[in-house]
């Protein structure tokens, strides 16, 4: 009964091993290629390797670390494969440790190795470990449970260039036919535009790079001197002054006349 779970020879190698070693060995005895994405190996994992080393400091043997590794795997396997209830369960532990501490025993389950006090560690390990957690184990092994999306895929289409026959990007969009039959031009049609064009920029070109006198444009100070501008520029200030002064003459004639009248108002009253 001791070795359904693993060997004599696979024990004794984990026990000089330290936990890291212990976790890497349970690893590759039980195939648990996918533990670190898979929860359920994790937890698998987890649950063996706490079993190896609580039973290890407990100095147990190399034949009672077998058999309880063997205990646990039966109680797990009875949950994961035979869907077993709690108390189901409870009493495949009680059948499997009976006949401990006592001789000569018709009823055994086969790890008579162990002594009484043992078993109690062992029931109590277990009444820990996994009754008390028994839902999340049931939980684990037939629960449905939603596949993480960790990558995605998706199509995106870019509109073409904007070279013919397709037209460029725009905000509002047409239909192909009504861009094709309206607004897109053929090849032969395209050099005809850009011809047009170039014959209209031409004459415009040739006015621009024409001088001054072929162009018919005539320069409005040409026949005066530098003195004439001086005095028709004197000439200018001062009547603009003189409109000035008159300007402000009038209008403290007419502040001085207010003000007179009002001061011989005061004298009579």
């Amino acid at each position: 009964m001791a070795w359904k779970f693993l060997s004599l020879a696979e024990i004794s190698i984990m026990l000089e091993q330290d936990i890291a070693g212990v976790e890497k060995s349970l690893e590759e005895f039980l195939n648990l290629k996918h533990r670190l994405t898979s929860l359920t190996e994790a937890a698998l994992l987890d649950y063996y390797v706490s079993g190896f080393w609580w039973a290890k400091g407990l100095e147990f043997s190399s034949v009672q670390i077998g058999g309880f590794l063997t205990l646990l795997n039966l109680l797990l396997d009875n949950l994961e494969t035979y869907h077993m209830s709690l108390e189901e369960n409870i009493q495949e532990l009680a059948s499997a440790m009976a006949g401990i501490g006592l001789s000569n025993s018709e009823i055994s389950g086969g790890f008579e190795f162990f002594t009484i006090d043992q078993a109690k560690a062992i029931i109590n390990y277990v009444k820990s470990s996994l009754f008390q957690h028994y839902t999340l184990y049931k939980y684990l092994f037939h629960g449905p449970r939603e596949e993480l999306v960790i990558g995605d895929e998706q199509v995106v289409e870019v509109v073409q260039p904007a070279k013919t026959p397709f037209p460029a990007p725009l905000e509002e969009g047409l239909a192909s036919d009504i861009y094709s039959k309206f607004l897109a031009l053929t090849p032969g049609e395209e050099e005809e535009e850009e011809e047009e064009e170039e014959a209209t920029k031409e004459p415009e070109r040739v006015l621009a790079e024409a001088p001054a006198e072929e162009q018919g444009t005539v320069d409005p100070l040409m026949g005066y001197t530098i003195e004439d501008v001086r005095l028709l520029l004197g000439q200018l200030t001062n009547d603009l002054i003189s409109n000035i002064q008159t300007e402000i003459y009038e209008k403290l004639q007419m502040q001085e006349d207010t003000y007179s009248t009002r001061i011989e108002k005061l004298k009579k009253a």
